[in-house]
């Protein structure tokens, strides 16, 4: 459906997505913020679908994604890619920068997607050249593993964008669920001020974190305590999906814990920094 795909992002959902699309055949083009940062994008991709084709016992030809895989760091005008999937940092500002930034590359029939966790589908929109052709599709994070993808149209969106990308999902072996474009959408305006409440648990010393996750897990049959899930997720992002749920709705049952704010300005980010409310 789509055969020339960019996406705009190298971190851990770029890549993921990157990922997933190379072990369904298609045609990937990932850009990248730096020249030194192509390599060790190229090898990070290379070493997840190594370790996806050993886990799901799918024989994959590494000599055919590498053909149809490119990072880059400067793009060609001449490319004329039907799908962006952008997966930056959670910040709308950047996100719009980056829709901005881009636009001598897309045209009247490309389709941008946006992979947020809580922005705002529409506030994007505005700023994309034909935003009837934007939407957001949120991927969860591990790409290759989580089967839900969180398909968000714009007050702008047409049908056949949301029709096109639905389809999209479906090929590559994901579950899309629609969600009008509101704070958090389904999943994150549940589970982030879960994992809030969890680090106020903690901050008042109801209990400690092994205990918390420990009784969630086991009275709740979460596979992953709140505050491992935080670990995993980011505490940087879990604290900027609470402050875009906050400043949205002016609700105060969605103001971000104290102790989280300062784990985030400690760095303890979790598991990618290696340390966060557990050691890595």
């Amino acid at each position: 459906m789509f055969n020339n795909i960019l996406i705009i992002g190298s971190g851990v959902m770029g890549q993921g997505v990157a990922t997933l699309l190379l072990s369904k055949k298609l045609n990937v083009t990932q850009v990248v913020r730096t020249h030194e940062a192509i390599t060790a994008t190229h090898e990070n991709v290379m070493k997840a679908l190594n370790k996806l084709a050993r886990r799901t016992r799918v024989d994959i030809d590494f000599d055919d994604v590498i053909s149809r895989f490119n990072v880059v760091a400067e793009l060609s005008l001449n490319a004329n890619y039907d799908l962006v999937i952008e997966a930056v940092v959670e910040n709308i500002d950047a996100k719009k920068s980056i829709i901005k930034k881009y636009d001598d590359y897309i045209t009247a029939e490309t389709i941008w997607a946006t992979n947020t966790s809580s922005l705002s589908i529409t506030d994007m929109a505005a700023t994309y050249s034909y935003p009837e052709k934007l939407l957001g599709l949120h991927f969860f994070n591990p790409v290759a593993n989580m089967e839900l993808v969180e398909v968000i149209p714009s007050m702008l969106t047409s049908e056949d964008t949301i029709s096109r990308c639905w389809d999209f999902c479906i090929q590559v072996g994901k579950s899309p669920v629609r969600v009008e474009d509101s704070p958090g959408f389904i999943v994150n305006r549940l589970l982030i001020p879960m994992i809030n409440e969890a680090v106020g648990i903690l901050e008042n010393r109801v209990a400690t974190a092994e205990e918390i996750d420990s009784a969630m897990k086991l009275g709740a049959h979460h596979p992953l305590g709140p505050l491992a899930l935080a670990d995993l997720i980011g505490n940087d992002v879990c604290l900027s999906i609470m402050n875009a749920l906050y400043s949205s709705t002016c609700d105060s049952k969605y103001r971000p814990s104290y102790l989280l704010q300062k784990m985030v300005s400690a760095n303890k980010l979790g598991r990618k920094s290696g340390q966060g409310f557990y050691t890595y």
